[in-house]
């Protein structure tokens, strides 16, 4: 594949997860930028499911890294093993999703390799000097780049590239890895997994999320929040003020250090809007904000808004949507 673009792919079970195929879908656009036939290829470390894991018609070679020791995720083994893929496709570029894993393991590939590592990116331009957008300060500046290496080592910035449609087209070329791993690589690792107890949607999964700040008032004050959720299918979460006071578990925070969301439309009850919440929700296609302060700064980026007390208003959007399907 000399001179095309190899992406590292994340996967749970026979799916990609959403950052994967955004990775994929950056993959492909610089692929087309390259021009003269250059090919997409994948990487997926260890797990089980891969035989049955859909993949986007683009991708025409899956290099699979099946070692047992990198079922649980070591860092420095996985980036052993991104390696091994990047010697045999020799590709013009690496794309990994913008997630903590995709992140620590190719800055752990930059390191060995003494090559410079792109983060957050949204677009690329091939060329005699690459040129890059890519978000900085936690998605508040945009920065116009140039990125010079043997290969270019990228990661996407969370929500920023919309994922294409993924409809397979046959199945990849497989070809397997096997790197050598040295016990030093294997020292941090994943050894266990704590699962959180959690009913309904999740947060990073919802079209719809309802999201409660300081205006909520208190750990109560999220019930009318859950049944709005509850009724249209939506999942809650909370800003930091909500998380640090109590009202919801840490798991459930939006924001720069917390959770960063998509959904179709986001409910923001009672939030003020600092720039680290807005960072965790400014993916969402659709923004009601509900809110007593009309210059709040969750106005300059709401789509929607309703002036009001939210412990009124988000009752009475329930009760509506009760009465519209009763009347049905």
């Amino acid at each position: 594949m000399s001179g095309g673009v190899l992406v590292l792919l994340e996967h749970a079970g026979s799916e990609l997860d959403r950052l994967s195929l955004e990775a994929v879908t950056l993959a492909e656009q610089l692929a087309a930028g390259l021009g003269g036939g250059a090919a997409v290829e994948a990487l997926v470390i260890g797990g089980e499911g891969v035989e049955s894991l859909v993949l986007p018609a683009s991708v025409g070679t899956l290099r699979l890294a099946s070692d047992a020791r990198l079922d649980a995720y070591a860092p420095a083994a996985w980036a052993a093993a991104l390696g091994v893929a990047m010697d045999a496709a020799e590709p013009a570029a690496i794309v990994a999703p913008g997630s903590d894993r995709g992140n620590e393991v190719i800055a752990h590939l930059a390191a060995r390799r003494g090559l410079p590592f792109a983060a957050n990116v949204l677009s690329v331009t091939p060329g005699a000097s690459w040129r890059l957008v890519r978000q900085r300060w936690a998605g508040s500046l945009l920065e116009d780049s140039v990125l010079d290496a043997p290969v270019r080592l990228l990661s996407v910035a969370p929500h920023g590239v919309p994922p294409a449609a993924t409809a397979p087209e046959g199945r990849p070329r497989v070809v397997a890895i096997e790197p050598e791993l040295d016990p030093v690589d294997l020292v941090v690792r994943v050894v266990g997994h704590e699962p959180r107890e959690q009913a309904g949607v999740s947060l990073t999964d919802a079209r719809i999320v309802v999201g409660g700040g300081r205006g909520v008032g208190s750990a109560s004050g999220f019930a009318p929040l859950e049944e709005l959720a509850g009724l249209v299918g939506g999942a809650v979460g909370g800003s930091r003020v909500a998380t640090s006071l109590g009202w919801r578990p840490h798991t459930d925070q939006i924001g720069q250090t917390g959770l960063r969301i998509a959904p179709d439309l986001y409910i923001a009850c009672g939030i003020s809007g600092a720039i680290q919440h807005i960072v965790g929700c400014k993916a969402a296609k659709r923004i009601l904000a509900i809110n007593t302060d009309p210059d709040s700064p969750i106005m300059s980026v709401a789509d929607y808004a309703v002036i009001g007390d939210v412990s009124t208003v988000v009752p009475a959007i329930s009760a509506e949507i009760r009465r519209r399907r009763s009347a049905a």
